[in-house]
C-alpha cells in the first residue's frame, strides 16, 4: 500500500494533482480543504495517500493530514458512501466539523454535503457515532471566517447561490476586514476566487 509520497507538485487542477517523485508522476484525487493547502507547482509537498482498487481502475487519493485520511478511512466503511462521495464530504467538512456535526446528530448540516441526503445522514450519524475523535487541532482555523459573524453569513450565502460550495466559500471569506459590507465583500471574495 501507498501511504503517503514526498516529492514536487508537478500539476494541480481541482480535484487531481500531480506529484513527481524521482521522475515517476503519481495523479492523486484531493478534497478541496488540501487543495487550498498545497504550495506552487514546482515546491516540495509531503502528503498522505490512500489506495482504492476497485475492477476497473487503481485510484490514489491524497490527504494534507493523518486526521483528514483518518476520517476518509471510516467514511468509505459506511454503507453507500464511496470514494468519490467521501471525498466530497471532506471538502464540505474538516475532519473536526465533521465529528462535531455526528457528535450533534446534525442531520441538517450533513445533508449539505454533496451527495449526501437525509437517509445517508442518518445512516453516517449511526455507524460513525464515537468513531471519529477530534483531530487535536491539526487543521484549527484553517478556514475560520475572518469576517464578522452577520457580514460573513450573508457573504458567504451570496457565493453558494452563485453556485460555490460552502468550504470554497469560508475561504474565499478570509482576510476580509471585518468591518467590509456584504456588497464589498462578495466582490473581494470574488477576486480571492479567482487567485
Amino acid at each position: 500500500m501507498i501511504t503517503h509520497l514526498t516529492g514536487k507538485l508537478a500539476e494541480k487542477h481541482p480535484p487531481q494533482i500531480t506529484i513527481d517523485v524521482n521522475g515517476i508522476g503519481y495523479e492523486l484525487e484531493v478534497s478541496m480543504q488540501t487543495f487550498y493547502q498545497l504550495p506552487n507547482i514546482g515546491d516540495s509537498l509531503h502528503i498522505y495517500t490512500q489506495l482504492i482498487v476497485r475492477e476497473d481502475a487503481h485510484l490514489l487519493f491524497g490527504f494534507a493530514g493523518k486526521a483528514e485520511r483518518a476520517t476518509f478511512r471510516q467514511l468509505v466503511k459506511v454503507s453507500g458512501i464511496g470514494a468519490k462521495t467521501a471525498l466530497g464530504i471532506l471538502s464540505a467538512f474538516s475532519a473536526d466539523e465533521l465529528a462535531a456535526a455526528i457528535a450533534q446528530e446534525d442531520i441538517k448540516r450533513l445533508s449539505a454535503a454533496p451527495g449526501i441526503g437525509k437517509k445517508t445522514a442518518e445512516r453516517m450519524i449511526l455507524e460513525l457515532r464515537g468513531k471519529l475523535a477530534p483531530t487535536s487541532g491539526e487543521a484549527t482555523g484553517l478556514f475560520a471566517p475572518a469576517v464578522t459573524p452577520d457580514a460573513s453569513e450573508d457573504i458567504i450565502s451570496t457565493l453558494l447561490a452563485l453556485g460555490y460550495n460552502e468550504r470554497e466559500a469560508r475561504a474565499a471569506t478570509k482576510g476580509i476586514p471585518a468591518d467590509t459590507d456584504v456588497g464589498e465583500g462578495v466582490r473581494l471574495a470574488l477576486k480571492n476566487l479567482m487567485k
